[in-house]
């Protein structure tokens, strides 16, 4: 494993504001939506699928009866056989079929430490499942099931529109096979606090449909029966929040997973430090007149950061000309970079104004944060 040396601002503890230790005990929960216990096995009850499809069996399901935009409980009928519980020895998570022979798509933190899991399906049949391949900068994961025959949903790449409608489906606290009714209430969300904690809680669907622990993997569909989304996160009502669910767009989950279908790997654009809150108190203690942007807390030594001449200190106002509010809107802004790519920043240093480019190269396989 390679040894990646950071040079780091002294005492970083001092820019933590009590805001901003809020917002991150927030997001700690965010990530935590695998249910804890699994629950007994499911009843065996039938559903049809959007595509004829084995049953236990092995005879063939009789398609469903297509289903009127809206109409909601014939979506949910006919999408309920490609969405799946995902059993872990930690606890549980969902899934949505990725490919009819077998393939899951999934959250990585769901079958994270694992390599062997169990796939239930809504007709009542569960098999082994092996974990493929992970993403943790994405949180997305490929669970190969041991079943084939399944029924592929469509993944609708182009971004919903904030206002419509969106079902979520999976296994909330264990209870298998629910949905939840909502509409997309925002795009390109971050979840402020997060980046300190994790790289996957950017560019997300924000939906009010409810989103709990155990939902985790699964999806997030309109009302043509698509899918929109792969259901990521919440933030709990202890934190003050009303209905605040998280998915990741189907375009990434599709880039993604492609890329691991590949290789087993998916590229991501690798700057070479760690992103801290601005606030007027840390302005002050930089000497600096800045009310917005991106405080650099360490940087790795011969990264793209370090080579750019980017220090501990410095302040990133803006990338390519976007305005950098906060450390999530620094990793959205990477997210739709390539390694290759050259971008540049106006930097802050004291009383001086820097216009520097960094050239980004693909993220260390050690390294995922």
């Amino acid at each position: 494993m390679n040894t990646v040396t950071r040079r780091e601002l002294p005492r970083p503890d001092r820019f933590r504001t009590a805001a901003g230790a809020a917002l991150l005990t927030a997001s700690l929960a965010l990530t935590g939506c695998t249910g804890a216990t699994p629950p007994p096995a499911p009843s065996g009850s039938s559903s049809p699928g959007p595509t004829s499809t084995a049953t236990p069996d092995g005879t063939a399901a009789p398609a469903p009866a297509p289903a009127a935009e809206g109409d909601i409980p014939q979506l949910v009928e006919n999408l309920a056989p490609s969405v799946v519980t995902i059993f872990t020895d930690g606890g549980l998570g969902s899934g949505v079929v990725y490919s009819e022979d077998g393939l899951i798509l999934t959250n990585e933190h769901v079958v994270r430490g694992n390599t062997r899991v169990e796939v239930a399906f809504a007709d009542g049949q569960r098999v082994e499942g092996t974990v493929r391949a992970t993403d943790p900068v994405t949180d997305l994961a490929l669970v190969q099931a041991n079943r084939t025959g399944l029924p592929k949903p469509v993944y609708q790449t182009n971004l919903p529109r904030v206002g419509e409608g969106a079902v979520v489906l999976g296994s909330p606290l264990g209870f298998e096979n629910t949905a939840t009714a909502g509409i997309i209430s925002g795009l390109h969300r971050s979840i402020p606090g997060s980046a300190s904690n994790s790289l996957s809680l950017v560019d997300l669907i924000q939906t009010d449909a409810p989103i709990s622990p155990g939902n985790s993997g699964g999806a997030v569909i309109n009302m043509r029966g698509e899918i929109i989304g792969i259901s990521e996160a919440y933030i709990p009502p202890s934190a003050g929040a009303v209905a605040l669910g998280f998915a990741i767009p189907a375009a990434t989950a599709v880039e993604v997973a492609e890329e691991l279908l590949a290789d087993g790997t998916a590229e991501h654009a690798y700057l070479g430090l760690t992103p801290g809150e601005l606030t007027p108190q840390i302005a002050g203690q930089l000497g600096i007149d800045a009310r917005t942007g991106v405080v650099v807390l360490a940087v790795d030594d011969d990264g793209p950061a370090a080579r750019a001449g980017i220090r501990p200190g410095d302040v990133l106002e803006s990338l390519e000309g976007v305005d950098l509010t906060a450390p999530e809107k620094l990793l959205a802004e990477l997210r739709n970079r390539n390694p290759g790519d050259t971008v540049g920043f106006k930097v802050k240093r004291q009383d001086q104004s820097l216009d520097l480019k960094a050239d980004l190269i693909a993220r260390p396989t050690s390294n995922t944060r």
